[in-house]
């Protein structure tokens, strides 16, 4: 099976050469405006904001059939949301997409009756695991998507970037925190009966209850809200998710995760992130229906595994600290060889997420199909600015 899978390639840009550049921006003293949402307020109750996003990054790859370096934008976001009272609110987003045109990612009613039960209904992330929930603007390492993904986020007839239309209830009962919700997920003509997508995930805050915007979750968050350790485990579910028109297939997957951070006696802050997934697709890009890969959406089937720890400097260089990183990613399909990845990497983070230069370098051939790639290094020198 090792050969019959080696065509398919990271979507990941990777690459080797590491650049004195890269270092000498790091080291120089960038200096950043505290940056807040643009507000237009008429009351506390009545608001519109607006904020953004942007990924930048040079990146240089070399493997056997690649060795290019490049620049390029690997994210760039709006973010709208207003609020008409106390408890309702909305939020639209939109990312660049193929090329130059934008897509809309979320556009969201908001109904925020209490801490221990909200409603969001409109298109939305679904709930799904830690990696997933932390974005790519929230992680604690710049490329995360390494792994198998849920189908809502193959950007296929699932939905797009994690995201589909439906409902979502979520809340904090104590140290308990719950996301259940109903989506129109996969809609191709393999589901002809609309089935509907049923996902959930529950978490349990052993130490400080983390404090979440919605129910989106952090890769790190610097020691700002104490020492935290949660566990947490995802379910997602549709019949006639994956295959085709005439072999249509169900699709299953779950995922355990956990996640840790201690501020230290010196104010350093220590970082771990571990979770485990365990997809179950009928009909997957190596053992697609009869009728072959053309008209089927087809998935992975196995597990995967991975592993993050940070470590963040208490003390400052210039405007920001240092956090050195690394993170370890597995995959395990059931019918073909295994991958796996490592990236090791340091955050100069000026102003928590909202202003951090990365630089990190990945070597393996894992990727976010599940199969392996080719081997491929890289090293990639980004920035991260956000406004919200």
């Amino acid at each position: 099976m090792g050969n019959k899978t080696r065509h398919l390639r990271a979507r990941d840009k990777q690459s080797t050469h590491l650049r004195t550049t890269a270092v000498a921006l790091l080291m120089t003293g960038i200096t950043t405006p505290a940056l807040a949402e643009l507000k237009l307020q008429h009351s506390d109750d009545l608001w519109i904001s607006v904020g953004g996003g942007i990924k930048f990054e040079q990146t240089s790859r070399q493997s056997d059939t690649d060795d290019s370096n490049e620049f390029n934008i690997a994210s760039m976001r709006t973010y709208w949301a207003g609020q008409l009272n106390e408890y309702l609110k909305w939020s639209i987003n939109t990312e660049k997409y193929e090329g130059d045109s934008v897509m809309m990612i979320d556009a969201i009613a908001q109904f925020d009756v209490d801490p221990a039960f909200r409603l969001w209904v409109g298109r939305t992330l679904i709930p799904t695991d830690r990696p997933s929930l932390n974005g790519p603007y929230s992680s604690l390492s710049w490329n995360q998507y390494r792994q198998p993904l849920f189908p809502a986020a193959y950007d296929g007839p699932a939905g797009r970037l994690g995201r589909s239309e439906g409902a979502v209830a979520f809340g904090t009962l104590d140290r308990v925190q719950y996301t259940v919700g109903i989506f129109e997920g996969a809609h191709g003509e393999n589901n002809d009966d609309n089935n509907l997508l049923y996902a959930g995930r529950l978490a349990y805050n052993f130490l400080n209850v983390e404090s979440l915007w919605g129910y989106y979750t952090g890769g790190t968050y610097f020691g700002k809200q104490g020492n935290i350790l949660t566990a947490a485990v995802t379910l997602q579910s549709q019949k006639d998710a994956t295959g085709s028109e005439q072999n249509p297939g169900d699709f299953l997957g779950y995922a355990f995760d956990i996640f840790s951070e201690t501020v230290l006696d010196n104010n350093g802050v220590t970082t771990f992130e571990a979770g485990y997934k365990n997809l179950d697709s009928d009909y997957t890009l190596v053992s697609p229906p009869q009728d072959g890969l053309a008209d089927c959406f087809c998935l992975f089937e196995g597990k995967s595994y991975y592993a993050t720890a940070g470590y963040l400097f208490p003390q400052k260089m210039g405007p920001g600290q240092f956090q050195p990183y690394m993170r370890y990613t597995k995959n395990d399909p059931d019918d073909a060889d295994s991958s796996d990845t490592t990236e090791w990497g340091v955050n100069y983070v000026i102003n928590g997420n909202k202003a951090t230069v990365n630089l990190h370098y990945v070597t393996g051939d894992a990727n976010a199909s599940g199969y392996a790639g080719g081997d491929t290094d890289v090293v990639s020198l980004g920035l991260q600015l956000q406004y919200y």
